[in-house]
């Protein structure tokens, strides 16, 4: 765990930092800055994270078989400790996103009003911290979703924890439902926010609002096999709060059209020949007949899309490659989408009878994919040849999703543990650390294991072991 310190470029650019001309001072650090540029750098950090294709990173384009390497293999072959991935992925999200974040906190909990502010800033300051936690919400809920117990209650507080403790997964997600509770509660349409320094919304409390509801319902289908009863009742409150129901309710982060603020997909793909299409989606498209595949893939060779076997190297000039939305800087980042919340709304419906029929509801979430890609007019002909199931909903509500989540890896990855589909088979050539599996959860960072060690160790016992093939607490099937 590293203290707060903003010493990117890209910290340079968004934070607009002032810096003294002292020679004791670092040159590439912020000394002055504001709780907007912390929030901005923060969203960023956190958005590259979930939506880069680095396999220093984030391999999951890979791990849910959407695409293939070239040349070097290892990570689609689950090798991750070879680039330290553990490692960047501790220093995205504990480091980049939540440290900033809590020193924006930190800076808004100390602030003194002037005689000016005085009437306005309680009402502000309350919105702030509400939105602010809001992200920390979202980030431990993927620190959880990767690795299980993870740094938690003392997580933040280097000062006074600088070996943390690591809390139990389900101990976690108890607390991140009642704070985002507490946070939706305490935002306010009265008030004003950070304005545009936040990127996701521009500080517009409704959809903020509308985003801490979705969260909370992503946190209440993930524990629905294990406390169906806590389960029920968040998704309840969530949808009685009001949900995403449009693209225009999506939580993203608009990328620019020039560095190092692009896209960070637009910096990997074009810039090396790494990504092919993978073999298992595309197929899996050519067999459905799905449309979607000329957005997601291109390059047909010879009038067909062709995907390279997981695991295995592949000429770049003979497999389809990454759809041309991936070759557009602008392409924007997406932490949480609306067809994401639809699937959810499906899957709630399915378990529990909440919300509605569950075949309304799939068929809802499908056309939105379809929707965000452009291919709209298609979606009712492909829905009659591929309707709900009912006698395997986790089967019709798996795949699709897995199939819609295509630019959302990371979230493409839970829907497959917690509904075992699609039923992904790993490469013959796969680390023998895989056990012949897709991995469900990566490694500890060996960085914990040096500098945490008793914690690490102990985590890593409580879990059933550091390994690839732990489940997660909420993946019990």
């Amino acid at each position: 765990m590293k203290k707060y310190i903003v010493t990117s470029l890209v910290a340079m650019l968004f934070v607009g930092c002032s810096t003294s001309d002292d020679v004791n001072t670092d040159p590439h650090a912020s000394y002055n800055t504001t709780p907007e540029g912390l929030i901005t750098f923060a969203q960023k950090e956190l958005s590259d994270y979930m939506t880069t294709p680095s396999v220093n990173e984030n391999n999951f384009r890979l791990t849910m078989q959407y695409w293939q390497e070239t040349i070097y293999v290892n990570e689609s072959n689950y090798d991750f400790t070879n680039r330290n991935v553990s490692n960047n992925v501790w220093t995205d999200t504990y480091v980049n996103t939540l440290k900033n974040l809590d020193q924006a906190r930190r800076i808004i909990e100390a602030y003194v009003p002037t005689l000016q502010e005085t009437a306005t800033w309680p009402g502000i300051k309350k919105n702030q911290l509400a939105m602010i936690d809001i992200m920390q919400v979202y980030t431990f809920q993927v620190l959880v979703d990767t690795y299980g117990d993870i740094p938690y209650t003392q997580a933040l507080d280097i000062e006074s924890y600088p070996l943390p403790k690591y809390d139990k997964a389900a101990d976690v997600y108890t607390s991140l439902i009642s704070r985002l509770n507490t946070d939706i509660n305490n935002l306010s349409t009265a008030s004003d926010s950070f304005g545009n320094g936040d990127v996701f919304y521009k500080g517009d409390i409704v959809q903020w609002k509308k985003f801490g509801n979705s969260l909370l319902l992503k946190l209440g289908i993930a524990l629905a096999d294990v406390n169906p009863s806590l389960a029920q009742t968040t998704v309840n409150q969530a949808i009685a709060g009001g949900v995403m129901s449009s693209p225009d309710d999506d939580c993203t982060f608009k990328y620019l059209n020039s560095s190092p603020n692009e896209n960070p997909v637009y910096q990997e793909v074009t810039s090396r020949n790494d990504f092919i299409a993978g073999k298992t989606l595309v197929d899996y498209m050519k067999n459905t007949a799905d449309t979607r595949i000329s957005v997601y893939y291109r390059g047909p060779i010879g009038g067909q899309y062709i995907g390279q076997v997981i695991g295995a190297p592949g000429a770049f000039a003979s497999f389809s490659k990454p759809g041309t939305f991936t070759r557009e800087a602008t392409t924007a980042g997406t932490l949480l989408s609306s067809t994401e919340v639809k699937f959810y709304l499906a899957e709630a419906a399915a378990r529990w009878g909440i919300g509605g029929a569950p075949a309304t509801l799939y068929n809802n979430a499908v056309t939105s994919s379809f929707t965000d890609w452009g291919k709209a007019s298609d979606a009712p002909a492909y829905l009659i040849a591929h309707p709900y199931d009912p006698s395997n909903w986790k089967k019709s509500i798996g795949e699709q999703a897995w199939v819609a989540m295509y630019n959302q890896a990371v979230t493409s990855w839970n829907f497959y543990r917690r509904l075992d589909y699609p039923q992904l088979v790993a490469p013959v050539t796969a680390i023998p650390n895989a056990g012949g599996k897709v991995p469900v959860r990566l490694q500890y960072p060996p960085a914990e294991a040096t500098t945490n060690g008793t914690n690490s160790a102990a985590a890593s016992a409580a879990i059933g072991g550091d390994k690839l093939t732990t489940k997660i607490f909420w993946d019990i099937n």
